[in-house]
């Protein structure tokens, strides 16, 4: 195993040690990593591979590891960054069930979980953020992004149909300004 592989193995391990609340809230600890400190990957990559890991089945967390590490070290470089995202967060799973039945009574336990549970809202919110930055504040895509979060707040519509009809919309919008002579 040479220093890379060993490099992206930790990388994820430590990601998926240390992310609770999720694939969302994995995000910022990503971008810091691979983006940030790394430099493996840019913001518009992280915002791309974010994309396509929310489009492809399985869990956000795993498909981004999945794609960083595949664009990192080809095949090879995927099976160690997936690998590294999952054990640690297999044997935490594990600990804490057993950890969770033994005292899910308990009320210290439950007011413990109460406030993780805000701080993953947290990480939620600062990934948006994050992610956010490099797209176009344009009206056309404020008015995407607006309406996209009011109905998949408000209605039972499933997000992959608002995700299906914003991208068509894009292509169509942004089709029509490469036409006329606009910039993408």
């Amino acid at each position: 195993m040479k220093n890379k592989d060993l490099d992206l193995f930790i990388t994820f391990a430590n990601i998926g040690a240390f992310t609770f609340g999720g694939g969302y809230a994995m995000i910022p600890l990503l971008q810091k990593e691979v983006v940030e400190k790394k430099k493996w990957i840019d913001e518009n990559e992280m915002l791309d591979i974010t994309a396509i890991s929310q489009s492809t089945p399985g869990p956000l967390a795993i498909n981004c590891a999945t794609f960083v590490g595949y664009k990192i070290g080809g095949v090879w470089g995927s099976v160690l960054a997936t690998l590294g995202v999952v054990i640690p967060s297999f044997f935490i799973i594990i600990g804490v069930s057993i950890i969770f039945n033994m005292f899910k009574d308990n009320i210290i336990v439950n007011n413990v979980f109460a406030g993780v549970k805000a701080g993953v809202i947290v990480l939620i919110l600062e990934a948006a953020l994050k992610l956010g930055k490099p797209i176009k504040k344009d009206y056309f895509n404020m008015i995407l992004l607006f309406g996209s979060l009011l109905i998949t707040a408000f209605t039972s519509i499933n997000v992959i149909y608002v995700l299906i009809v914003c991208a068509l919309l894009g292509v169509i919008f942004h089709g029509f300004n490469i036409i006329k002579g606009g910039d993408m």
